[in-house]
């Protein structure tokens, strides 16, 4: 299952960051942030709790990236 979510970031690189860090929680299958469309679209991995993946995306975003936020 895919899901896009609307994301707040203010460089180019911080969006790549975000995208490396959301790629290695447990039950993302895959990432995309696009930059310019301030959008992260997410691809779960069957089974996933889809809520608490994105808690989890979230706080590892905030990681590397402490300025940005992903609206859920």
């Amino acid at each position: 299952m895919k899901k896009t979510y609307k994301i707040d970031v203010d460089c180019a690189n911080c969006a790549n960051n975000m995208e490396t860090a959301a790629k290695k929680v447990s039950g993302v299958k895959d990432c995309t942030v696009n930059f310019m469309a301030l959008k992260m679209i997410v691809e779960f991995e069957d089974g996933a709790d889809v809520k608490n993946v994105m808690q989890e995306v979230r706080s590892a975003c905030k990681k590397v990236e402490d300025d940005c936020e992903v609206f859920l």
